[in-house]
């Protein structure tokens, strides 16, 4: 094991109290003010420059050692989701309605271990950016912080993070160049008709039959429109006609909700293309009419190919060649830590941690970081920025 998974061991049992006592309380998008208090706090008696302020509560540590004029960029986010918590451990969230269950507060305590390891051993020459982003989910908080000018002012050469995977098991770590994410945009289309008696059909313009065929010809844009060695996924999530509960009423309009996936630019521009025609078309050629509203989320997360070639290394050492994945398959989730990619090259690396206590994926009521990876994966953070910024 190296060092520096060595060294932060010998303050697990705190870390594992910041990252429980983070989980016990919950902070939606923009609303991270206890959180980064707490790192605030951290970081300033550990000696680090703490700026804040960025993304509203967004907290920029610096640390610097040394001539090197190299800066590396680090990365956690610090936001939960709107979810009702159903563990029942002591450290539950004490907030209705708001739970970490999607690790952030694993990541948060992390990075706070790699640069509290960073500041007492001070291996490195050159300066470390240590970024605590609010509002991941949904909210776009690594945009927010970028147009605010986060890399004008903490100017960083490359960047990193570092998310949990509980597809994998602890002490494996995924990371390749090129995409890891994908782009994640959200449609809205309304097809309205004209309503009527449903025992009359020749007298109304049945806008649920069209949006049958609507979603059916969406598929087309996965199975004839793109190639196949590329992906893209169209989902339509929702409907909700203009009228609920009687049987015998074709209703004047129904509204649909869902979210396009895709990895390439070119892939992206044609998907949103093809949403709107195919709706406007199909709709038209059944007498009804279509309002698309097509949002664009976040951007693919897309792995500059040193940075990620460089992860992989520092990984090997601090893992085992056999414990780093670089050919894993991205997924079609979103991130915006797209956003920091976009301005710097760096690396997007998932993090193995099994099922964790909950035994489930991302996202789930049940899920729970697990602390017995804590170490490693501050360790790793902390020998990122050691191997990218070595002492002379």
């Amino acid at each position: 094991m190296s060092e520096s998974v060595s060294h932060i061991r010998r303050f697990h049992a705190e870390l594992t109290a910041i990252r429980r006592d983070l989980h016990a309380h919950p902070e939606l998008a923009f609303t991270e003010q206890r959180t980064a208090d707490i790192v605030a706090q951290r970081l300033k008696g550990w000696g680090i420059e703490v700026h804040r302020g960025l993304g509203k509560t967004g907290v920029v540590g610096v640390l610097k050692n040394g001539k090197g004029k190299r800066a590396v960029g680090l990365r956690a986010d610090m936001d939960c989701l709107p979810i009702e918590e159903a563990n029942s451990f002591d450290y539950k969230s004490t907030h209705p309605g708001r739970m970490h269950a999607c690790g952030h507060d694993g990541h948060t305590t992390m990075l706070l271990g790699a640069a509290r390891y960073l500041a007492e051993t001070r291996k490195f020459d050159g300066t470390v950016v240590l970024i605590f982003q609010p509002a991941e989910e949904g909210g776009g908080g690594g945009q927010v912080m970028v147009q605010e000018g986060l890399f004008e002012r903490f100017p960083a050469d490359e960047v990193y993070a570092l998310h949990n995977w509980p597809y994998m098991p602890p002490g494996k770590i995924a990371v390749r160049p090129g995409p890891m994410m994908a782009a994640t945009d959200e449609i809205q289309i309304t097809i309205r008709g004209r309503g009527g008696h449903a025992a009359v059909p020749q007298l109304v313009v049945d806008p649920v039959v069209a949006a049958a065929q609507v979603i059916s010809a969406l598929q087309t844009i996965a199975s004839r429109n793109v190639n196949p060695l590329d992906a893209v996924v169209v989902s339509i999530c929702s409907l909700q006609t203009s009228q609920l509960g009687a049987f015998n009423v074709v209703p004047e309009s129904v509204r649909m909700i869902g979210t396009v996936r895709s990895f390439r630019p070119e892939t992206r521009d044609l998907a949103e293309q093809k949403v709107k025609l195919i709706a406007a078309k199909t709709a038209e050629a059944l007498g009804a009419s279509a309002e698309v509203e097509y949002a664009r989320g976040y951007p693919a997360t897309v792995n500059s190919e040193r940075e990620a070639r460089f992860a992989a290394s520092v990984g090997e050492r601090i893992f085992g060649k056999g414990n780093v994945i670089t050919d894993a398959e991205p997924t079609m989730g979103g991130e915006d830590f797209s956003y920091m990619l976009q301005a710097r090259p760096g690396a997007y690396v998932w993090l193995g941690q099994g099922g964790g206590p909950g035994g489930c994926f991302l996202h789930n009521p049940n899920f729970d970081f697990n602390d017995e990876v804590i170490p490693l994966g501050a360790g790793y953070l902390a020998a990122l920025v050691e191997e990218a910024l070595p002492l002379k």
